[in-house]
């Protein structure tokens, strides 16, 4: 063995040595994150995170969405450092839209005007009309970014398609009965151009990215419903998510697992809905 093997072996042997050693202070560095991140998520949650309202609205037609959430992909799920984060799970793009014009099902709400909102139990929102639902607006409106244009959106129930006749199913229908609607029908958000006055209320968000707090693992957000003629904060949502751990096989999208509070469980795709529908109460369907 030349000098140069010996040498190579020698810091070979010193590196393996000091391997175990960095491992574990790696390990403990870890875990103490995860423990101080922990610790301040909960504080957070007691202290700051929740739903407060303070004024309401009855018969509200629609609204102005100041923001609509962006659409997301895998790779932001994963960044600790993602804006959206602390609403990872919430619905976007035309969806987002859409969770404001769906009917609510199977819900529960408890709560004060003037007090944090304690939500127990909240449903699901659906386009699928049906008995004992509470509705969402008839209508919200959208700026967009690149043009600075108003649009208005709703959303109704379409012909979308047709059946197949010589479907076995679709033939014994026909048979049954001649005048069988043969239609397809699904849930379309139309969307044209607004015209007049822009909507007196609006909802609005802004995503916190504060280093220290992504180093721990946590996200946060606030959602605020304003009166636009006024300039009123109405009520406003501060919510928190924790995600404890790094990316990895098992879990490659650590900000959907998170930690989140206030949460709700069930439909947790339209949170920024039902906090607003408290405050700005829908109009009745006649």
């Amino acid at each position: 063995m030349n000098r140069i093997s010996i040498v190579v072996l020698a810091v070979g042997m010193v590196i393996a040595a000091g391997q175990p050693l960095a491992d574990t202070a790696q390990r403990e560095a870890t875990k103490g994150r995860m423990t101080d991140g922990k610790v301040l998520f909960e504080e957070k949650c007691r202290t700051i995170a929740g739903e407060k309202i303070y004024r309401k609205v009855e018969n509200v037609e629609g609204v102005l969405l100041m923001k609509v959430r962006p659409e997301r992909s895998d790779r932001e799920l994963a960044d600790r450092n993602w804006p959206g984060a602390a609403f990872a799970r919430e619905s976007r793009g035309d969806e987002f839209i859409t969770t404001f014009l769906g009917y609510e099902y199977g819900g529960e709400v408890l709560g004060g005007a003037f007090e944090p909102v304690r939500r127990d139990y909240r449903g699901s929102i659906s386009t699928n009309r049906r008995p004992g639902g509470l509705p969402g607006y008839r209508w919200v409106e959208v700026i967009e970014e690149k043009d600075g244009k108003r649009f208005r959106y709703a959303g109704s129930n379409k012909v979308v398609g047709r059946m197949d006749v010589n479907a076995t199913n679709v033939k014994i229908d026909l048979q049954r009965n001649p005048n069988f609607d043969l239609n397809i029908y699904g849930w379309v958000l139309d969307k044209t151009l607004a015209t007049g006055q822009s909507p007196r209320y609006g909802v609005t968000y802004e995503d916190h990215v504060i280093p220290e707090d992504r180093y721990l693992g946590i996200a946060g957000s606030t959602v605020k419903v304003l009166d636009l003629k006024t300039k009123e904060v109405l009520g406003e949502m501060i919510r928190y998510a924790w995600s404890p751990g790094a990316p990895s096989r098992d879990n490659p999208s650590p900000w959907l697992t998170a930690y989140r509070c206030p949460d709700h469980a069930r439909g947790t795709n339209a949170a920024t809905r039902k906090f607003v529908d408290q405050i700005l109460i829908p109009t009745k369907e006649k």
